[in-house]
């Protein structure tokens, strides 16, 4: 959605006064109405507003996550998952919702259609129709950051995050300047995300480097460029995993059998050597 916190109105009494930019009011003191960016009820606010409209439109939040809304029509259930204002929308006619949502209750929706990238995942269906999600387009930009911020692409030598036996908070490296500490806690931001979206494999290792981002030092952003680095190696791996797990659950005994000895070996390959 865009601009989703204007759509809302904030119950804080704040003001400003106004300086150049507004023209004759300048010096006048201005009341805000709207829930800016930046107010602390802004965020509630808006997950007010919308929750109203879900409302109206007869949706109910479940109850195992109130961000997962549902309506029953005939028989068949449709659900809108919300992460603040991105929504996914799972429905016969998706359309007919994201129509209501801009002609009877005003919202600007924008990047409506079928699902392909959301929340830093990719999704797919694969050639039996099954729904995969991977985050190789939000591992990529990472890498890409990467090479922004050290001016070369991460090595891909690694095995595992962290080095075995390594110990952080024994490190007596020396400490990080301004600049490096800023590129270090945009990395750990960056990781914690990609934990979030999938990548549980590197969750402990980020986890460990989180600890010293206000005060890291260069041992410490040599271990989280290592993490990148054995992200990039397996860059391809949660698609593999998904797509395993996903069909595995269909499968027979002898179903899975056959499929193991046809797609373990190239998916232990494409771990460890792509």
């Amino acid at each position: 959605m865009g601009n989703p916190y204007l759509e809302a109105y904030t119950e804080e009494k704040v003001y400003i006064i106004g300086d150049s930019v507004f023209g004759v009011r300048e010096g006048h003191t201005l009341v805000i109405v709207k829930a800016l960016y930046g107010l602390r009820s802004s965020g509630l606010r808006w997950w007010e507003r919308l929750s109203d409209v879900l409302i109206k439109m007869g949706f109910i939040p479940t109850k195992a996550e109130d961000d997962i809304w549902m309506r029953e029509v005939e028989g068949r259930y449709k659900y809108i998952a919300r992460y603040v204002d991105d929504l996914a929308i799972v429905s016969m006619d998706p359309a007919k919702i994201t129509e209501d949502l801009e002609k009877k209750h005003g919202f600007k929706l924008k990047g409506t259609g079928p699902i392909t990238y959301h929340l830093g995942c990719d999704f797919f269906q694969d050639q039996d129709g099954i729904l995969c999600m991977t985050p190789k387009t939000y591992i990529q930009r990472i890498m890409d950051n990467y090479k922004k911020l050290f001016g070369t692409k991460p090595k891909q030598s690694y095995s595992s995050p962290l080095e075995r036996g390594g110990h952080p908070k024994l490190d007596d490296t020396k400490e990080l300047g301004e600049e490096d500490i800023k590129k270090y806690q945009s990395i750990i931001g960056a990781l914690q995300w990609a934990v979030s979206i999938g990548r549980f494999d590197i969750a402990a290792a980020v986890m460990t480097m989180s600890k010293f981002r206000a005060a890291p030092k260069s041992g410490h952003m040599k271990r989280v460029r290592r993490i990148v680095g054995y992200l990039s190696m397996v860059l391809f791996a949660l698609e593999w995993t998904v797509q395993i797990f996903l069909r595995w659950k269909t499968l027979s005994m002898d179903g899975r059998k056959q499929y193991m000895e046809k797609y373990w070996n190239p998916y232990h390959q494409i771990v460890h050597h792509h």
